[in-house]
C-alpha cells in the first residue's frame, strides 16, 4: 500500500470515530474539503475509504437484521 492509501485509511478510521462520537453524519465532508485544499490525490483516496467503510456498515446492518429476522421466524415456528 502506498503512502497516500495508508494516510487515507488512517484518516478515514479517525474521522469516522469522531463522526460517530459527535453524531455529525457529514463530518467526513468537512475533512475532505480541508484535504482537497492541500492535496486532491489524498482527498480522493480519503473519500474512497470513507465511502467503502460507510457502505460496509450499511451492508453489515442489513445482514445482521436479516439474520435476526430469520432467527425470530425460526424461534416462532419452534414455539408453535
Amino acid at each position: 500500500m502506498g503512502t497516500i492509501e495508508t494516510l487515507a485509511q488512517k484518516l478515514a478510521v479517525d474521522t469516522l470515530k469522531v463522526q460517530d462520537a459527535s453524531g455529525e453524519d457529514r463530518f467526513y465532508v468537512e475533512v475532505g474539503q480541508v484535504l482537497g485544499a492541500a492535496s486532491q490525490s489524498l482527498e480522493e483516496a480519503f473519500l474512497t475509504e470513507i465511502r467503502v467503510r460507510l457502505a460496509e456498515r450499511k451492508a453489515r446492518d442489513f445482514l445482521n437484521k436479516k439474520v435476526a429476522d430469520l432467527q425470530a421466524q425460526l424461534g416462532a415456528k419452534g414455539d408453535a
